[in-house]
């Protein structure tokens, strides 16, 4: 049983599909497989606009594994793949490769040259090859309502909607249609240690070139070495340029409560819980300090 997608994100809508795609292989005696593209087609088809990225492949890979997926298939997207016709790709990777026995995906799915194929077509296609398709809607239960609140519905998810919530710092909207924090990965770096001089010494991050970055502000975060993930670390994190300082490079800068350690050079991931101010420029250094005491106050309230 296979199911096909970016999964960018892997969002409540995905989970969905994911798992349905789970249980109807358990269900036929067949392997689970989900087939996802590295690059990200819009930056080899159209070089310059690659997404933000919601998910890392190997965070991809970790969070399609925990839904009980029984293979992980990485297409390498390139510019011949994205000349297969409809028929030829069906044909290449759905039956030649995988020997696929069903396949469901999103209904907005498309796939072949100039995205030429639905899952109208997908469905005429497995008849003629011997396997059957099916569409679904990328749907999730909003984690802000319960099953008995009758303002709670089923809401379609997007990797799109999800990268305009971090764009807007809507970390915990974000959050919501995740099923879990917005995660940022990257390698602690050496700063200009101006936190350091202030009594709040940071761990600043380089991120991927693509990382889906919050927008500018002050959130309070989990902090976690990927050498150690059961180890999670509260954290207030700077996002932006320094204003107070006349910065102009954007930065990402986590002050990691209760620890005096040196993440120099180490993996690291910041899961964004909420988002506690704009940044802010201030006319003292004294007057920075107190605004981030207050910070770690809130964050130390938020994350318990």
């Amino acid at each position: 049983m296979v199911t096909i997608g970016v999964f960018d994100g892997v969002h409540r809508g995905h989970q969905e599909l994911i798992a349905r795609t789970v249980e109807a292989a358990a269900g036929r005696g067949v392997p689970s497989v989900v087939v996802t593209f590295d690059p990200h087609p819009s930056e080899v088809l159209r070089p310059g606009t690659h997404p933000a990225q919601l998910t890392t492949l190997r965070r991809k890979a970790e969070l399609v594994e925990s839904l009980g997926v029984d293979v992980f298939c990485v297409l390498p997207f390139t510019l011949e793949l994205s000349r297969l016709s409809p028929h030829e790709f069906v044909h290449e990777v759905l039956v030649d490769r995988l020997h696929a026995a069903a396949v469901l995906v999103g209904d907005n799915f498309t796939f072949g040259a100039k995205a030429a194929g639905n899952v109208a077509l997908l469905r005429e296609l497995g008849r003629r090859f011997g396997f059957v398709a099916y569409g679904a809607e990328l749907q999730g239960r909003s984690l802000a309502g319960h099953s008995d609140d009758p303002i709670s519905t089923d809401i379609t998810f997007s990797s799109t909607y999800v990268r305009s919530c971090i764009d807007a710092g809507d970390v915990v909207a974000a959050a919501d249609a995740l099923g879990r924090p917005h995660r940022l990965e990257g390698i602690v770096v050496r700063g200009d240690r101006r936190g350091h001089d202030l009594g709040y010494p940071t761990a600043n991050l380089s991120t991927a070139r693509f990382a889906a970055v919050p927008a500018d502000g002050v959130y309070t975060a989990w902090f976690t070495r990927l050498s150690d993930p059961d180890r999670r670390l509260r954290a207030a994190v700077s996002v932006g340029t320094n204003p107070t300082f006349s910065g102009r490079e954007r930065t990402v800068e986590a002050f990691v409560l209760d620890v005096d350690e040196d993440f120099y050079g180490q993996h690291v991931a910041l899961d964004f819980v909420s988002r506690l101010r704009d940044q802010e420029r201030f006319g003292r250094s004294a007057d920075l300090v107190k605004q981030i005491d207050e910070d770690v106050v809130r964050t130390r309230d938020a994350l318990g």
